[in-house]
């Protein structure tokens, strides 16, 4: 019977959170990144952008021809040190964020937040304010509540598929695979893309909500190893709004600070507002906990109260630890001029840097030269020496591209191709050139090195000379 409450008490029913809603300065943040956000995320696939070769689509992941098309900038695998940047200063951004003011990334711009915001938004559509949606929650099932709860999640489910379909638009011309999405006529990977993002999405932000911030996300697990007393947290300032004998209700004989202060009592009204709308459902006067996003909403919720209490408003508010014990509180503000801090900054900076350096100087066309070396050379019955080499050419432009193979370090007539010494590449295609090299033994045996050059036709600032190495060795 132990074992048995044991495992029982390991596992805990959600219960559900109706958060209620507010006005203020980080609420209006919240809805502008949320409604930027909405708009790049399901307009750019319908931007046009004019291409030669592609579907004429700002934003298009080509997977048929292995590149990313991100307006003029074309994206190949062979770019892979600028999109291991690209990660990079991902991550480091986010630690460097962290540092300086917690979980703001979870508060504003994550995909569960702004997907749970919406949902929220919609739920208080529908069934009213957070007075109301608790009612509703409890009451028997009836008619006005299979009638909310079921266009609620109508309307949830309507949201998860628009997020599913945006998404497979992104990896194909957009109006004609959306046609064909309706007609039934794409294959069916697309089909089984759309339902598991739609399921996913609903679940996520309709049924789990606060649980994947607080069990499935590792973010809110490690971030704590980010943080130092310098950081900006939302917090509770306890001394002034308990006191000395506790918060207490603003009653008769406790409206006034001068009456609450006279009776040891501190400016929090105990009204739980900023429990109300909290979208994880947690206490910030309890102190700092990882369920806590960042959000500051509980902020905008105590300053309106504070504000109609004629009380000075923040209570509720970002600060650091360090200036919450200093016992001389200052004005919150970010600490800059940290190591941890100077270190995220200048590595951002630097990997910023080599990035804009790797897309500026990077060639329309990739290239790499290896030697056949099964026979490493081969002495002819001519007593030539022949070596053998593979040239791996890459058209990273969006049209097609005729290229000019030819040496320097050996005679023009040492260079033999299979057909010309011209090859036309298309688009974002990968081409195998197999070029044969001769010479007389007297010049083979002092020619040690030589240089391909490739010359693409209209670009011949962008001529390369690839370095190879000659062998040769006489028999007999």
């Amino acid at each position: 019977m132990e074992n048995q409450q044991a495992q029982e008490s390991l596992y805990q029913k959600r219960i559900p959170i109706f958060p209620r809603s507010v006005s203020g300065k980080f609420r209006r943040f919240k809805t502008i990144v949320l409604v930027v956000a909405y708009a790049v995320y399901f307009l750019l696939p319908w931007l046009p952008w004019q291409r030669s070769d592609a579907a004429h689509q700002a934003v298009l992941f080509d997977l048929v021809g292995r590149r990313f098309l991100i307006f003029n900038l074309v994206i190949y695998p062979q770019d892979i040190i600028a999109l291991s940047l690209l990660l990079f200063i991902a991550a480091v951004t986010l630690f460097f964020v962290t540092g300086l003011v917690g979980r703001a990334f979870c508060g504003y711009f994550c995909f569960q937040t702004l997907w749970t915001d919406a949902y929220i938004f919609i739920e208080r559509l529908v069934q009213g304010e957070r007075p109301a949606r608790i009612r509703l929650n409890k009451q028997s099932w009836n008619a006005e509540k299979i009638w909310k709860y079921g266009l609620t999640h109508l309307l949830w489910l309507v949201l998860a598929f628009w997020t599913g379909l945006s998404f497979i638009l992104y990896f194909s011309y957009a109006p004609p695979l959306f046609l064909g999405f309706f007609s039934g006529s794409l294959p069916s990977v697309a089909y089984v893309t759309v339902l598991t993002l739609t399921l996913t999405t609903y679940a996520a932000a309709g049924w789990m909500r606060e649980q994947v911030c607080m069990y499935m996300c590792p973010y809110a697990r490690f971030q704590g190893v980010m943080y130092e007393p310098e950081t900006l947290i939302v917090t509770y300032e306890t001394e002034r709004g308990e006191g000395a004998n506790g918060r207490a209700a603003a009653r008769t004989g406790l409206r006034t600070r001068e009456e609450r202060q006279a009776k040891g009592h501190g400016d929090c009204i105990d009204c739980g507002f900023c429990v109300q709308v909290c979208p994880a459902g947690i206490d910030i006067r309890d102190g700092l906990q990882y369920q806590c996003i960042s959000c500051g909403l509980c902020v905008d919720a105590c300053n309106h109260i504070m504000g109609s209490m004629e009380f000075p408003r923040g209570l509720i508010r970002y600060d650091s630890e360090i200036n919450m014990e200093s016992g001389q509180l200052g004005k919150p503000h970010l600490y800059w001029l940290r190591l941890r801090t100077l270190g995220y900054g200048g590595f951002i900076i630097l990997m910023t840097a080599l990035l804009v350096y790797q897309l500026a100087t990077r060639t329309s066309f990739a290239y790499s030269v290896r030697q056949v070396r099964q026979p490493l050379y081969v002495q002819l019955t001519t007593g030539e020496i022949r070596n053998r080499y593979q040239i791996r050419l890459t058209n990273k432009t969006d049209h097609r591209q005729i290229y000019r193979f030819s040496a320097q370090g050996v005679p023009a007539n040492a260079l033999v191709f299979s057909e010309s010494n011209e090859i036309t590449v298309r688009a974002g295609k990968t081409v195998m050139i197999m070029i044969n090299v001769k010479l007389p033994p007297e010049q083979a045996l002092h020619t040690k090195y030589f240089d391909f050059i490739i010359t693409p036709e209209g670009a011949a600032k962008e001529t390369v000379h690839a370095r190879a190495r000659f062998y040769a060795k006489l028999e007999g």
